[in-house]
């Protein structure tokens, strides 16, 4: 089933005793109802950066197969792309797809702000070389897994673990209550490298223009737009969350679990 934007659409869920239940389900487990639920209208983005690993080693003892969406902005670290090619390697992916922006749209957003669009107008930069790509790409899934977590910033602390939104995708959160104690001692237990930067200070790492290290004591993101307001790239703000749909049939959730 599609929506009037041509969007793949699931069917609607009970969102609310969906999100009771998994606030005590393990991650895998949310992967793995994820899969079935969405099967084949299913995807997952990863940044590749110092936390991806364990959500990806996750997702892919399920299905290496699962598509992952990687946001090739142009402006990443060499370390990422490395880091990038040896998780592939490692967990088996079969289906990492690169998305780009479109080229005119981007050469026009460059030549527009003297080649540095990610210091003369971040919030652009990120819609043109992130949100678009993405929005554009997704549209062909019912939904989609992030790694975020409630405790990474205060714009994330409210995430819900299954969300809705407009359009009629859903987006799950597996990690949303994981520490970030939680995601590194899961990557220590499974003997996961970790991403080339991290042991130089850089718990979060997205573009090198707008990417720092971090002293003790900081936001784990206080080293992205360092100096700046923003928080977000958008990818994670773009979709409004939508309210409650109504079930279209009385089927026990819980009973896919």
């Amino acid at each position: 089933m599609r929506n009037s934007g041509g969007a793949a659409v699931a069917r609607q869920l009970d969102l609310e005793k969906l999100n009771a239940e998994f606030e005590t389900k393990k991650p895998q487990e949310i992967i793995a109802w994820a899969m079935r639920e969405f099967k084949g209208k299913f995807a997952m983005t990863s940044s590749f950066g110092p936390e991806s690993g364990t959500l990806l080693h996750m997702a892919s003892c399920l299905d290496p197969a699962i598509p992952v969406l990687f946001l090739e902005t142009g402006y990443h670290f060499p370390e990422t792309l490395e880091y990038k090619s040896r998780l592939i390697e490692l967990f088996g992916l079969k289906n990492v797809m690169d998305l780009r922006a479109d080229t005119k749209r981007r050469d026009e957003t460059i030549a527009a702000h003297d080649g540095r669009p990610y210091e003369k107008n971040p919030d652009l930069c990120c819609q043109v070389n992130k949100v678009e790509p993405l929005d554009a790409a997704i549209k062909k899934y019912a939904a989609w897994m992030s790694g975020i977590r409630r405790a990474q910033t205060d714009t994330r602390k409210s995430v819900r673990i299954v969300e809705y939104y407009e359009g009629g995708m859903y987006k799950v959160s597996p990690l949303a209550n994981f520490t970030s104690r939680d995601t590194w001692w899961y990557l220590k237990e499974h003997k996961i490298p970790q991403h080339p930067l991290y042991e130089k200070g850089y718990l979060s790492v997205g573009c090198w223009p707008c990417t720092r290290p971090i002293q003790a004591g900081d936001d784990e993101r206080s080293g992205r737009w360092a100096g700046k307001s923003k928080k977000e790239c958008g990818i994670h703000t773009f979709k409004e969350i939508a309210p409650q749909p109504d079930k279209e049939s009385p089927e026990n959730i819980s009973d896919n679990i």
